[in-house]
């Protein structure tokens, strides 16, 4: 092998490292906070609507800067706009950890706009760079995303009782971002830096008037919305049906890292089939199998964890395939990942605070879980659409 040959290879692997270390942040930071509100709520006498804003600020921040992460992208390069995402996610976790109650939800608020800058811009990354692997890397970040986050879940309760209190478990999750900052310096020195557009990216404001956008964007949206009702309300509804606090947050790790699940899976299948209608259609029943059996059938709940989470996974993963696959271009990615995720992510934000509403006036989780197998419904009709072989503006 050439050293030039060396060079790339190398170059290469550390592009894939650094994309798979910045996965690690994307949701641990914000999920693993779960465990930690009850005690955070405590100690800062914080009510039930207060605590539910630290689930609702970061959905809030993922939608509204989302769709301005391609034109950052496009002005500073994107190696340099994911830096700036993962030292904004160090500075949140700095502030969110302090022992203040307005610095934990302007450090909260932070950490959404970081994280939203790598929702985006990773699929755009791997539209440019892998473009023949779009499968297999979305199921490869997809995968360390979610093991991450289990656990994350796992450990900030017992780093939190060694004496660190929640203060201490929420810095040391500070660890992800910072790795993810230090492996990804090297790709400043890409000549590729900043190369995003194609031929098609003078046309990205037609993708708000593209159905298949749409179809994309409802898809990978209802996902969001489900996902966060449940990884957000979990605890409280296993709760309500007898289970332990310990039980109820053992079933919130194992349901992060079923998640993880199909990002092994799914880009095998993913690899031989040319429409992905019938994947996308069967991974959304089984969101929707598994909410109405959360409602039905509570005392199999470990089994409709597993189910629920392996659906959503999947669903996520096709959805951040599908930006991939339906786009032309790496820009045309990148803006349609900002599109689908503005709207996902500001759907999702009204879920668990709604959902909680709905509960506390009706006394139980029947009709939000009801509400939630229905969604399910809609997204196994748009992952059916959204699934056809097919690109946008042809």
């Amino acid at each position: 092998m050439s050293t030039v040959a060396m060079t790339s290879r190398r170059q290469n692997l550390l592009l894939i490292a650094g994309i798979l270390l910045i996965a690690t942040s994307l949701r641990v930071i914000f999920t693993g906070a779960a465990p930690l509100l009850d005690s955070i709520r405590a100690d800062f006498g914080l009510s039930t609507a207060q605590t539910g804003m630290l689930t609702t600020l970061p959905l809030l921040a993922f939608g509204f800067i989302s769709p301005m992460a391609a034109g950052i992208a496009r002005r500073f390069g994107m190696e340099r706009s994911l830096l700036a995402a993962l030292l904004l996610m160090c500075i949140g976790i700095g502030i969110r950890s302090l022992p203040s109650p307005a610095m934990l939800f302007v450090g909260t608020a932070i950490i959404g706009s970081g994280i939203a800058l790598c929702n985006v811009l990773l699929p755009g990354l791997i539209k440019r760079d892998f473009s023949g692997h779009v499968a297999r890397m979305t199921g490869a970040y997809s995968l360390t995303m979610g093991v991450a986050a289990a656990l994350g879940s796992a450990l900030v309760v017992p780093i939190a009782m060694s004496g660190a209190g929640w203060h201490g478990a929420l810095l040391a999750l500070m660890v992800f971002p910072l790795l993810g900052l230090i492996v990804w310096l090297p790709q400043l020195r890409n000549p590729t830096s900043g190369t995003i557009t194609g031929p098609r990216s003078l046309h990205n404001k037609g993708i708000w008037r593209s159905a298949l956008a749409w179809q994309v964007t409802l898809f990978l949206g209802i996902n969001s919305l489900v996902y966060y009702v449940i990884i957000g309300w979990l605890p409280a509804i296993l709760i309500s049906h007898g289970y332990s606090e310990a039980q109820a947050g053992s079933l919130h790790g194992l349901l992060q890292l079923a998640t993880a699940v199909p990002g092994l899976l799914i880009p095998l299948v993913l690899h031989k089939l040319k429409d992905q209608r019938g994947i996308a259609v069967g991974v959304a029943l089984m969101c929707a199998v598994s909410a109405a059996g959360f409602w039905l059938l509570p005392q199999q709940a470990t089994l409709w964890t597993l189910v629920f989470g392996f659906g959503c996974g999947a669903t996520m993963i096709l959805g951040l395939t599908f930006i991939g696959l339906r786009a032309g271009s790496a820009h045309q990615a990148a803006a349609l990942s900002g599109m689908a995720q503005s709207v996902g992510y500001l759907l999702a934000a009204c879920g668990p605070p709604l959902m909680g509403k709905i509960h506390d006036a009706s006394g139980d989780w029947h009709i939000p879980l009801i509400a939630v197998a229905i969604l399910s419904l809609m997204m196994a009709v748009f992952g059916g659409l959204a699934g056809r072989d097919r690109e946008i503006g042809e």
